[in-house]
């Protein structure tokens, strides 16, 4: 008699507990799944900004400079498994980024005297020249592949 009760609440117990990982395992399998859609949306979200922003560089609209720094950091946080190697890819864009990115900006750039900013925009202007027309040219190939992944 005491073996049948024992086996019938060692039943039960196992039967609680198959319960509780299905739960578990059905909460885990949501939460990956609002994960991959959290994801999902915040590639679109950068994919979408960067296609703007090199819509603005081709019309003009955006300084060069401002728009490879917007890109390249844009590019640098897409959550992607395995990111292509973006610096191979645009090289341009890249090597401008890093010429460009020694400049004071913001709060350091405003405490800057004047004739300093004056040296600075010139300095970062000539680098621009020197690289518009091949930063230009990678700017269909960056929103192809963006459009590509969104």
């Amino acid at each position: 008699m005491l073996w049948v009760v024992l086996t019938g609440v060692a039943l039960v117990v196992i039967l609680g507990l198959g319960v509780y990982a299905g739960k578990l395992l059905f909460l885990l399998k949501q939460q990956g799944i609002r994960q991959d859609k959290a994801k999902n949306s915040r590639i679109s979200s950068i994919t979408e900004s960067v296609i703007l922003i090199a819509k603005a560089m081709e019309q003009q609209q955006c300084d060069l400079s401002e728009g490879v720094i917007r890109i390249v950091n844009l590019l640098n946080a897409l959550p992607l498994n395995e990111p292509p190697d973006f610096k191979a890819t645009y090289p341009h864009t890249y090597a401008l980024f890093v010429e460009i990115s020694g400049f004071a900006v913001l709060e350091a750039r405003q405490k800057l005297s004047k004739q300093e900013r004056r040296k600075q925009d010139q300095a970062r202007e000539q680098i621009e020249s020197e690289y518009e027309s091949k930063v230009l040219d990678e700017l269909p190939k960056l929103k192809q592949y963006c459009e590509s992944i969104a």
